[in-house]
């Protein structure tokens, strides 16, 4: 390749190589207000942000492009429109597909391990830790003898 020609492609692959980085995500379909109620699209995206995807199960139903997502946001809306609150679609939800679609379960005797299992295993290491400490302290030093003392002068003086 020409001297000449080098500034041209190089320019030509920078440019290439930066194009993606200009790219945006592309915003969810449940955050885009409808022109039916405004009022009923607002409900269902705060609602929405806290329910999760059954789909993706790492997403919220708000930020889901799955198709169950948008099965599941249009129900959430014709619910809206029939005039149920917020807490009625909700259990509605839940009955039909278990805590599992809220990302925060209610406190009950299934979820209980989910709620205190933090503090259970942060309990367990300090426990553990605590126990570790104790035995290393009840250890008894056991002094050095000149023959220990000498062999580990001439490993320092080895190195």
């Amino acid at each position: 390749m020409k001297p000449g020609r080098i500034k041209p492609a190089l320019l030509a692959i920078l440019l290439a190589v930066s194009l993606p980085a200009q790219a945006a995500e592309a915003a969810p379909k449940a955050a885009l207000p409808s022109a039916d109620d405004p009022v009923i699209e607002q409900r269902l995206v705060n609602l929405a942000a806290d329910l999760r995807c059954l789909v993706c199960q790492n997403e919220s139903l708000a930020g889901s492009q799955a198709a169950l997502a948008e099965d599941l946001r249009r129900e959430i809306r014709a619910q809206m429109k029939a005039g149920k609150n917020d807490r009625e679609v909700v259990a509605y939800l839940t009955e039909r597909y278990g805590d599992f679609v809220l990302y925060r379960p209610p406190f009950k005797p299934v979820t209980w391990l989910l709620w205190l299992g933090p503090v259970l295993f942060l309990g367990i290491g300090g426990g553990a830790w605590y126990l570790t400490l104790r035995r290393r302290r009840d250890v008894p030093a056991v002094p050095l003898d000149e023959k220990k003392r000498a062999a580990a002068a001439q490993l320092l003086e080895e190195k």
